[in-house]
């Protein structure tokens, strides 16, 4: 009978690892974020933003370099700005849930899309980071 009650608890602990050392597949979330104009594009569980940062675009990928990699608990697992694309994992305090976002440049444009792994619905915590970001970096605003 009580391993009965030890039940739940193992269930709650094997989840937990399961979400937090389940394997990255960078080459799965490192692609092109969705071509559409500038603009903000909320989806389930993702967030797009578009924005025409002209010829500002390769240096405002720089800078979200520098604000994304000072995020807690957020590391590059692909590209870099260089490249003109760079993924970031940036996992939950509390489970560690992963989400992953894309920024890349296209000419003048440059495209952030934030989406998560698990699940459908994220209650916004996509769209809040990838405001918070452009609110760091000079050039942003609204689409």
């Amino acid at each position: 009978m009580s391993w009965l009650l030890w039940l739940p608890l193992v269930l709650v602990l094997g989840f937990a690892a399961w979400v937090r050392l389940s394997p990255v597949d960078a080459a799965a979330w490192h692609v092109p974020p969705p071509d559409q104009p500038p603009g903000d594009y909320p989806e389930e569980g993702a967030f797009l933003a578009v924005r025409d940062l002209g010829e500002r675009a390769g240096e405002a990928l720089a800078d979200l370099d520098r604000v994304a990699r000072g995020v807690p608990r957020t590391r590059r697992i692909a590209g870099g700005p260089e490249t003109g694309m760079t993924t970031y994992e940036t996992r939950s305090a509390l489970w560690g849930f992963p989400d992953y976002t894309t920024v890349a440049a296209d000419g003048p444009l440059v495209r952030i899309h934030a989406r998560l792994r698990f699940g459908r619905g994220d209650m916004g915590v996509n769209q809040a980071r990838v405001r918070d970001w452009m609110s760091k970096v000079d050039g942003f605003s609204g689409p």
